[in-house]
């Protein structure tokens, strides 16, 4: 039986192109698409994938929001992070919060494929850099969520949360709180409390500050 995938990213041309990649393997049916987070929740709901794969940055609902929404629902698709990001805090978020799985855009296609069957499998897959780099290892055989839950927890003081990187890369792009409370869906009163934090938990005395900060050291990356 084929594994039932459905693409979730704001670029069409992406989604064309691993569409085609997966069209070309025996055993993959691509069963839908999505361009934004609301609409990844929703047609994961509807169609069952067996396999969603998934951007963090898009439009309404993060990569980070859609995953939490899904695990709320009991939904038994598996979740593989597609994105750009090579932070550790996104990746240790993603899997904390229920997905299987973590690779980069620029991954190559054989390795993509291998990650659909590991993760279909029900085991954890992470792009082997990043694994190596994070837990020791390229394979991962522990619950990769609660690893990650623990790595969290260790450095709760330190680490920068998804949300509040989302924010801050809003910030990279100029936005101000007002922007940044409509693109994220959030209040401004709510975006000012994440930047309290990050200004905290970075030591530095602005917003232009952490940015250089971040930036520098690869915290977050941009388009």
């Amino acid at each position: 039986m084929a594994i039932k995938i459905l693409i979730a990213d704001d670029h069409a041309l992406l989604r064309q192109g691993i569409k085609r990649v997966l069209n070309f393997e025996d055993g993959f049916e691509v069963i839908g698409e999505a361009e934004d987070g609301q609409e990844a929740v929703a047609r994961t709901l509807m169609l069952q994938p067996d396999v969603l794969l998934l951007d963090i940055n898009m439009p309404g609902l993060s990569g980070l929001e859609v995953v939490k929404q899904l695990k709320q629902a009991d939904c038994e698709t598996r979740v593989i992070a597609l994105t750009i990001h090579d932070s550790d805090n996104y990746i240790l978020e993603m899997l904390k919060n229920g997905a299987l799985g973590y690779l980069l855009k620029d991954v190559e296609p054989a390795v993509l494929i291998k990650a659909i069957h590991v993760v279909n499998g029900g085991d954890a897959f992470v792009y082997p850099e990043l694994a190596e780099r994070l837990f020791g290892s390229a394979t991962i055989s522990d619950d990769v969520e609660i690893k990650a839950r623990e790595m969290l927890d260790e450095s709760r003081g330190e680490r920068l949360t998804a949300r509040e990187m989302d924010v801050l890369e809003c910030v990279a792009k100029g936005f101000s709180n007002q922007d940044i409370a409509k693109a994220l869906g959030l209040s401004e009163k709510t975006v000012k409390n994440h930047m309290t934090r990050v200004l905290r938990k970075l030591k530095v005395e602005d917003r232009t500050q952490a940015l250089v900060y971040v930036l520098k050291n690869k915290i977050i990356s941009l388009d």
